[in-house]
């Protein structure tokens, strides 16, 4: 199983904005993405401008169709103008699931 956790900060305002996208997202890999195993997000709750986002693909064929999906596309395209600073994302394999 391969993950991918990200770190999305917004600028001040766009929480809801980064939300809607966020759940955009999910809604796509419900629909169209059997080999995503999970898209989970969450919003801090001490910083509300923070989120992060936990997927898991089967293997990297998976991982690469989510990324090249018209959903991630759009999802960037929203997220690009919004954002506080960089997207951190951390790619690894799992090695312990409970």
């Amino acid at each position: 199983m391969i993950s991918i956790t990200a770190l999305i900060e917004v600028k001040p305002g766009y929480e809801r904005v980064m939300l809607d996208a966020l759940l955009e997202v999910a809604d796509w890999v419900k629909a169209h993405e059997p080999t995503t195993r999970g898209f989970y997000i969450s919003q801090d709750s001490h910083n509300a401008c923070l989120f992060t986002t936990y997927e898991r693909f089967d293997d990297r064929a998976a991982m690469d169709r989510h990324n090249s999906s018209a959903a991630v596309s759009r999802f960037f395209d929203i997220a690009r103008p919004i954002l506080a600073g960089e997207v951190t994302l951390v790619t690894a394999n799992e090695v312990s699931a409970k």
